[in-house]
């Protein structure tokens, strides 16, 4: 009995090595990532409109499949797929590099691009290596996305308006076009018909308070849209977004005018304003 003892206490000693040390490889098995940085001198940092440096150097005993690297907002935990997306209005990227399959180690080194229409805030960041034989390991981190300074204003240039002080009488169109541009991105526009009378100060005219001949905040691009703006003399709603009456302290008068264009940043605050274009009204 002994002897039978003895020997099923060095079985399960064996066994039990046997498991210690398989569980030893399986664990030195996974891939190692080390001098990993995120952003540039692993910030955690990145800003919109700009892109996003991540460094990583990867060793992996079973040979590199596959790194994946995915961002996504805190609210954000699903939806996964390939390349930049937009979940419900928020920004998340998801993107899987097979250029590496077969490598015992590489030095990892890409840039994503941060969109300018991304929401700036706190992103979740997962950096994922897999082998070839399955083994994974994760590096997880926080993310800021931040908007950049800004201390530019738009710029306005004006390619076509009315000719100074000229007249026009109901049903007669008043028109003017021209561009407008961003160092970062564009935040809004409004073009005002103002009747001089109101003495209003650049920085106050606006959708109430004057007939609108535009008002948007969608453009061509971030940076840039060209516009295209009118008003019929006598018209019973101007162009705001959505239209008002043209009523009351706004009414059609005849008089002297004048047509103001005026744009701001999205991150700045920075107004931009047109010089005044005087028009007569006979109404």
């Amino acid at each position: 009995m002994k002897m039978k003892s003895d020997t099923y206490i060095k079985l399960l000693i064996v066994t039990a090595t046997l498991l210690f040390s398989s569980c030893e490889k399986d664990e030195s098995a996974k891939p190692l990532i080390d001098e990993f940085e995120l952003g540039y001198q692993n910030s955690k940092k990145a800003t919109l409109g700009n892109d996003l440096h991540i460094n990583a150097e990867v060793v992996a005993a079973g040979r590199i499949n596959t790194i994946q690297v995915e961002i996504h907002s805190e609210e954000e935990h699903g939806g996964k797929g390939t390349g930049s997306l937009f979940h419900d209005g928020e920004w998340a990227f998801d993107s899987t590099y097979t250029e590496f399959k077969g490598l015992k180690n590489t030095s990892f080194h890409k840039h994503v691009d941060i969109p300018v229409t991304a929401e700036a805030g706190t992103y979740h960041f997962h950096f994922i290596v897999t082998d070839l034989e399955g083994n994974q390991t994760e590096i997880e981190e926080d993310l800021m996305i931040e908007q950049p300074d800004d201390t530019q204003a738009p710029v306005i240039t004006i390619t076509q308006a009315p000719a100074p002080g000229v007249a026009f009488t109901n049903g007669q169109t008043i028109t003017i076009k021209g561009t407008i541009t961003d160092d970062q991105m564009l935040g809004g526009l409004y073009i005002g018909l103002v009747r001089n009378t109101q003495n209003l100060d650049d920085a106050a005219v606006n959708a109430v308070n004057t007939i609108t001949m535009l008002h948007t905040h969608d453009f061509t691009s971030p940076a840039g849209h060209t516009f295209n703006a009118s008003i019929v003399v006598g018209a019973v709603q101007d162009n705001n977004d959505p239209p008002k009456a043209i009523s009351g302290g706004i009414a059609w008068q005849s008089g002297n005018y004048y047509v103001l264009v005026k744009s701001t940043d999205a991150f700045g605050g920075n107004w931009a304003y047109s010089s005044h274009y005087p028009v007569v009204i006979n109404y």
